[in-house]
């Protein structure tokens, strides 16, 4: 390759232009993490695992690789980053409310006087 219209090319961007590349690879670098992440987590639990922190660096990099896409026109790339975000979100609405009813049902049970009627009907701790 000649690197001289490399340089050519590079000193050609617009300010605008290189913020928009700026922001497109720092977007494939977060994108890129959610896999670093998975790694390293299934590495330590010696199994494959996808932890939480998996999907929110695939929203966050999603979301910026969805507006890079926007700012390119490019309607695959917009189209393929549109429909995972939706499954990010989704995702990560799933550990959100799991997340809610597990702080409930812990709520629950120790709000509860000892002899109160239990949920089964029964008393509660003697």
């Amino acid at each position: 390759m000649d690197l001289s219209k490399l340089a050519h090319w590079w000193g050609s961007l617009s300010t605008g232009e290189l913020i928009w590349l700026a922001i497109g690879f720092a977007a494939q670098l977060m994108f890129s993490m959610r896999f670093i992440i998975q790694w390293i987590a299934s590495e330590r639990a010696r199994r494959s695992i996808v932890p939480e922190t998996f999907w929110y660096f695939s929203f966050a990099g999603g979301l910026m690789l969805f507006a890079y896409a926007i700012h390119r026109l490019d309607p695959v790339f917009i189209l393929g980053q549109g429909m995972g975000l939706i499954i990010y979100a989704r995702n990560i609405y799933f550990i959100w409310r799991d997340k809610k009813q597990a702080l409930l049902a812990v709520s629950a049970s120790t709000d509860a006087p000892p002899d109160a009627p239990s949920r089964e009907g029964g008393r509660g701790a003697p």
